[in-house]
């Protein structure tokens, strides 16, 4: 029993370290309003956890072993606590920022340790069980993310996206002061710090222009240095590990074909995963109007699947063989690409059925992919391997995110040129005065950034019609004799009021006619600017499948 409480803490550690990593996306908006600053500032709230954490996770790792891992992971969940606790309260930028710091820093160390004491205390026979539980809870709070943000986010308060911490820290904080070993036998292997200042220069660097590329510019002078010194430091943390005797990350890990293939699917299968549940929301509260709430539970289908399947293809493995598996779980992610750039978005049973297809092509991969990762290692290679899928992990999204975002960004800024293109082409064909065309293109040029619905309506004001009425009039009474009697000129005024009414009624059905074009055109190019990520990704997932050669196949039995 002792056993299993522990799993349970383990797996709290996990969901909380991974889902802080996601949750926070759909609560920007709000949590921009609430603080009253800029978005690109604000965004270093979100960048922070994710630099941080991919920079630290391997050192901290490694002096985890040195200290003590039981002792170390309880120091990094009162860490995650002060910094959710502090994210909570915050009422100013810099604080929020603090806050996130120390949540990130505290993942670091719970995230990779979670899975080392999760292993360790179970024996071999039950070791593939436990690994695919925790792998498990990786991809959920991975897809959750953005739900239970939008969840938290619209029903009680962007708060309680870090509140929710607490609590659950806390349980996970009182099981293991209750069940683990706390007087340890820590390690007397010296630490790399050689090894640690370029594996940190090198992930920072990384990292930093992953999620700063698009702000920053990626041809820009800051991006390409720091991806200079990403490759620098890489080649050198290499060489030194090489021929350290004590090395941060032992490179024999790369010389176990399954870690190697595992390595490769973690990045590859979380960076497909979260181009879809961090910018499929934004489409459906873009483009499509929903709420944050409607959005993150048109996702939620993707989540289910990876609960259910994760589980039954870490069982298939062992009947089917690693490389069937893997390839298995990309066709599918492949299959909802192609859905993805194809199918009616509008049509939301064929994109709940595309997103269930994506959640079981995840979960087919996830199931497995951790319990791979982990191969037979035991001691400080298991702790080492762990530290490398958490950061290749963390890779995984901050590549999604930027290559999405940044692709995102790109097409909308072309969906707009296009729109306000034929906006003025469309506009020009109007019999209006000038004056009223240009109102009508800026109007329809500000319903493209600000979600306006009010395509049909009276466009011609009351004093328009009154200066039209009575400039008709005056030129009516020209061509009548000057004596003419005022019953015979409230004839005419009536005539005239009459022609300019059919005249004005005419001109606005005309215009509102237009406005539906413009805004069913708008509306396709903003689509397109979603649909066209997919479309262009689908080659990149098909290739993924060639990443289950790294695995063996499934070894036959041989009868003699």
């Amino acid at each position: 029993m002792k056993k299993v409480f522990v799993i349970i803490a383990m797996s709290i550690g996990i969901f909380l370290c991974m889902l802080d990593t996601t949750v926070m996306n759909v609560a920007l908006p709000t949590i921009q309003t609430s603080l009253n600053v800029k978005l690109n500032n604000l965004s270093w709230a979100l960048n922070i956890y994710t630099i941080l954490f991919a920079t630290l996770i391997i050192p901290l790792g490694k002096i985890a072993e040195r200290l003590g891992i039981n002792k170390t992971y309880i120091s990094g969940l009162i860490i995650f606590i002060v910094g959710s606790t502090f994210s909570a309260l915050s009422n100013t930028l810099p604080i929020l920022i603090l806050g996130r710091a120390l949540q990130s820093i505290g993942a670091a160390i719970v995230f990779p340790l979670s899975m080392s004491i999760g292993i360790a205390s179970t024996n071999l026979a039950t070791r593939k069980k436990v690994i695919a539980i925790l792998g498990i809870t990786q991809g959920l709070a991975a897809a959750l993310g953005p739900v239970i943000g939008g969840i938290l986010t619209q029903f009680l308060s962007w708060r309680w996206i870090f509140i929710i911490n607490i609590p659950l820290s806390i349980i996970s904080l009182f099981i293991c002061l209750s069940t683990l070993e706390l007087h340890e036998t820590p390690k007397k292997e010296p630490i790399d710090f050689w090894g640690s200042l370029l594996s940190m220069i090198s992930l920072f660097s990384l990292t930093l222009s992953l999620v700063q590329g698009r702000i920053w510019g990626w041809v820009s002078v800051r991006i390409i240095s720091l991806l200079t010194f990403f490759a620098i430091t890489l080649v050198l943390f290499i060489i030194h590990e090489n021929k350290t005797k004590y090395p941060m990350i032992p490179l024999e890990l790369f010389k176990n074909r399954e870690f190697t293939g595992s390595a490769i699917t973690i990045v590859l299968s979380n960076l497909f995963l979260v181009a879809v549940t961090v910018v499929l929301p934004t489409y459906f509260v873009k483009i499509q109007n929903k709420t944050e709430l409607e959005a993150a539970l048109l996702i939620t289908p993707i989540t289910g699947m990876i609960f259910i399947f994760s589980p039954l293809a870490a069982i298939l493995i062992d009947k089917l063989g690693s490389r069937a598996v893997i390839a298995t779980g990309f066709l599918l992610m492949t299959i909802s690409f192609i859905l993805f750039a194809t199918i009616n978005m509008k049509n939301l049973a064929l994109v709940i059925i595309t997103c269930l297809i994506l959640g079981i092509g995840y979960g087919i991969i996830a199931g497995p992919i951790t319990v791979l990762a982990a191969s037979d290692f035991k001691g400080s290679l298991l702790n080492a391997s762990q530290s490398v899928a958490g950061v290749l992990r963390q890779i995984g999204i901050s590549l999604a995110i930027a290559i999405y975002v940044t692709g995102l960004y790109g097409n909308l800024v072309t969906a707009k040129h296009n729109s306000v293109k034929y906006i003025k082409n469309e506009v020009a064909t109007l019999n209006i005065p000038q004056l009223k065309k240009q109102a009508v293109i800026d109007k329809s040029i500000y319903s493209l950034s600000h979600s306006a619905n009010d395509s049909s309506g009276k466009h011609f004001t009351s004093n328009e019609r009154e200066l039209l009425i009575h400039k008709n009039y005056e030129t009516a009474l020209l061509s009548q004799p000057t004596s003419l009697p005022k019953r015979a000129k409230v004839k005419i005024y009536s005539q005239v009021q009459a022609k300019v009414d059919k005249r004005l009624n005419d001109l606005n059905k005309q215009i509102n006619l237009t406005i539906t074009k413009i805004k069913s055109f708008a509306t396709n190019e903003y689509g397109k600017a979603f649909t066209k990520l997919y479309k262009y990704s689908i080659i990149f997932v098909a290739l993924s499948l060639l990443t289950s050669f790294l695995f063996p196949r499934k070894k036959t039995k041989t009868s003699y």
